[in-house]
């Protein structure tokens, strides 16, 4: 498969390097330096370019890929406001794009399973949830977009939550409300913990990845599953696929 990367920064080179490694081609790669290589015979060979750039360019990053008739799959987050257009978009015919907040195949089965525990939960009210992110120092905002995306599949699953909330030191965060804890550690590239606690035991799950490799992976095999494909898909659809799964994702 031809390949196209958007953005080279850590992402993109680890993106380069596995793809390679799964035998694809790399025929164009576009950073700030060479933004006009949409429009090149290289950049509109590819069969899938893969999106990891800022929120401030990503929306325009892929109108330029529709124009060049090249579908995308993009992993940058912060732009969702213009999402519903791109959607329409492709619903006409004027592009393809797959989009995901976090490409790690582990982490979506995680989610996968938290979704259905959530919904088993929702009869026993002996049990209190609660959430803990770990990830790197450098990683300033919390909590993590995964833990939201948690904590909101639980919430709408769960009618004794009616809210997520980070406790504030000493305080509790109140009834009906999901605590997120945050801590920052190291070079933690990031773990999720989900506790489900009675007062006769206790139930965890949860997840930690080894690197951001991960995150590359399910990218490249989101391009993989992306190719041939016209329309607007999420990760939830090509693992739905995968498996032969319907209403798991």
């Amino acid at each position: 498969m031809k390949l196209a990367i958007i953005g080279y920064g850590r992402m993109g080179h680890m993106i380069e390097e596995i793809a390679k490694q799964r035998g694809h081609k790399i025929v164009c790669i576009i950073d700030v330096d060479n933004p006009d290589a949409f429009d090149t015979s290289d950049y509109r060979s590819a069969d899938v370019a893969i999106e990891f750039t800022t929120p401030g360019t990503a929306v325009e990053n892929i109108l330029k890929s529709f124009v060049s008739k090249v579908p995308v799959v993009c992993g940058t987050t912060g732009w969702l406001d213009a999402l519903p257009d791109l959607k329409d978009m492709c619903d006409k015919g004027q592009g393809t794009l797959l989009y995901a907040s976090n490409f790690s195949i582990g982490v979506n089965i995680f989610m996968a399973v938290n979704r259905y525990l959530a919904q088993i939960m929702n009869d026993f009210p002996e049990y209190t949830p609660s959430m803990t992110e770990i990830h790197h120092i450098h990683k300033l905002d919390h909590p993590s977009g995964t833990a939201i995306t948690l904590a909101e599949d639980m919430v709408s699953r769960v009618t004794r939550l009616d809210c997520w909330k980070e406790p504030e030191e000493g305080k509790p965060v109140g009834e009906n409300t999901l605590p997120i804890n945050h801590e920052r550690r190291g070079e933690v590239p990031g773990t999720h913990i989900i506790t489900w606690d009675s007062s006769v035991d206790k139930i965890t799950i949860s997840h930690e990845a080894k690197s951001r490799e991960g995150f590359a992976l399910g990218a490249v095999k989101a391009a993989e599953w992306l190719k041939g494909k016209k329309g607007y898909y999420t990760i939830s659809d090509m693992l739905s696929d995968v498996t032969h799964t319907q209403g798991i994702f």
